[in-house]
């Protein structure tokens, strides 16, 4: 056999070339091999700026480009105690992350973070919901009240905070601002409710203080007054 058939070196079987760019530059300088996983690392982190740039955007805003076919747009405008605020949320954040973490609502709390004791309770469009097990992406074009926006402008308490205060309703307090903003929910559907009522729509919250009366007097209290 000819020496011209054998296999003498690399230059027979060449690198396959993925871009023209970047990282052939550095195969062609023959650098190292730190030196090409940089340029590697390099190309990618540009690539997926610019995916993130690009999916950031809302639809009508300049610049803006339609989220990846199958993603969600990451970007939201979200309607919170009368004030638009802007935030970046991901596609699976549930509202009282969002509130807690991204917005620094914290008197909206976590407690079971399962749906069961109504301590992260919030109201959507004045019906209440639980947050730990609502999506920020589902609330979005609705508006959203927490504890923090029940106080009028002026400083004065909404009719349930100082009815709470009045019939001393908390006692430990963690589960008071869902209590309240079920209680609000409620007298704002029914302004007159019979303590019976009253009874079934604060029974979604759990008070680990057995407080339940507390509570119960307090919405009966803030009906009076409104």
């Amino acid at each position: 056999m000819s020496d011209k058939n054998l296999v003498t070196g690399p230059e027979s079987f060449p690198e396959p070339r993925f871009d023209d760019g970047a990282l052939t530059q550095v195969a062609s300088t023959k650098a190292s091999r730190r030196q090409f996983i940089k340029g590697v690392i390099a190309s990618g982190a540009v690539a997926s700026s610019a995916a993130v740039f690009l999916t950031a955007c809302e639809p009508g805003e300049q610049g803006a480009a339609p989220a990846a076919a199958g993603g969600v747009e990451r970007l939201l405008t979200l309607n919170v105690n009368g004030q638009m605020r802007r935030v970046d949320v991901m596609p699976n954040e549930t509202l009282a992350m969002t509130l807690r973490y991204k917005l620094n609502l914290t008197g909206t709390k976590l407690g079971c973070d399962r749906g069961e004791c109504g301590a992260c309770t919030v109201l959507l469009d004045d019906v209440a919901h639980y947050s730990c097990s609502t999506l920020t992406h589902a609330a979005r074009n609705k508006a959203i009240t927490t504890v923090e926006g029940l106080e009028s402008e002026s400083g004065e308490l909404h009719p349930v905070q100082q009815a709470m205060i009045d019939e001393l309703g908390p006692q430990c307090g963690f589960c008071t601002p869902g209590q309240i903003m079920s209680a609000v929910a409620l007298l704002t559907a029914n302004p007159n409710p019979t303590r019976d009522e009253a009874r079934l729509a604060m029974s979604g919250n759990l008070c680990r203080c057995g407080a339940y009366d507390n509570y119960l007097n307090s919405v009966m209290r803030a009906a009076e007054m409104a």
